[in-house]
């Protein structure tokens, strides 16, 4: 499989729930040199159709639990890859959580996956959690970075009374926001420092601040 044509399979066979379609495209992919994350780019688009079916109930729940099973397969073969062309240089510990009244938790998987192939260390609160625990368990943790995900429009206000919480509790770090409906404005209204709706790109930003608060913290003390 190449680059292009290759990934649109992949995507279909994903979004078609066609396993071990999908898990032979991958093991091509690999075989014939495609970096990896081109490759966590096609699932998560194939996820995304996934999720998109179940909203519109073409699948059901089970559906839905094949997308994300065959996704922890796909990465058990791009993991060790990923984790081979890494640089460990910089880790940092995270907390993720799927906001209070929101149990979306393919978006949050597929960061967490790359985050811990990044070398990462993260805190899955899973899904529906409450601000309580979000408050608690940062203040036991003390992450270098929060991460709050929530894919309905209704999730924001939980958001938005998360972050409040957080804030109110002591935590000064980066608060991240994900899922697939978010923008500047909806990150501006919840109060977090950033947001993004792509967990590729969510990594290079963990990877960015995680690196950036590490040189703060190194940097030596002006007399």
């Amino acid at each position: 499989m190449k680059n292009g044509n290759g990934q649109t399979e992949l995507i279909r066979a994903i979004a078609d729930l066609e396993e071990d379609v999908a898990l032979d495209l991958v093991r091509h992919s690999l075989a014939d040199g495609v970096a990896p994350l081109h490759l966590v780019e096609a699932c998560q688009e194939g996820l995304r159709q996934v999720g998109e079916r179940y909203e519109s109930q073409e699948y059901y729940l089970a559906g839905l639990i094949m997308g994300g099973e065959i996704f922890r397969q796909v990465m058990d073969l791009i993991g060790p890859v990923v984790t081979a062309h890494a640089s460990l240089d910089i880790s940092g510990h995270i907390v993720l959580g799927t906001v209070q009244g929101d149990i979306h938790d393919l978006g949050k998987m597929i960061l967490e996956m790359l985050l811990n192939c990044n070398g990462f260390t993260v805190h899955d609160l899973g899904v529906d959690v409450s601000a309580d625990t979000f408050v608690a368990r940062v203040q036991e943790m003390a992450p270098d970075v929060v991460g709050l995900s929530g894919l309905l429009t209704s999730s924001y206000d939980t958001m938005r009374d998360t972050v409040a919480r957080l804030r109110a509790g002591g935590y000064a770090g980066p608060i991240v926001i994900g899922g697939g409906q978010l923008s500047e404005e909806v990150c501006q209204y919840v109060g977090a420092d950033y947001w993004t709706t792509d967990a590729v790109a969510g990594v290079t930003l963990c990877r960015r601040l995680v690196e950036e608060a590490h040189r703060d913290q190194t940097a030596p003390v002006a007399e």
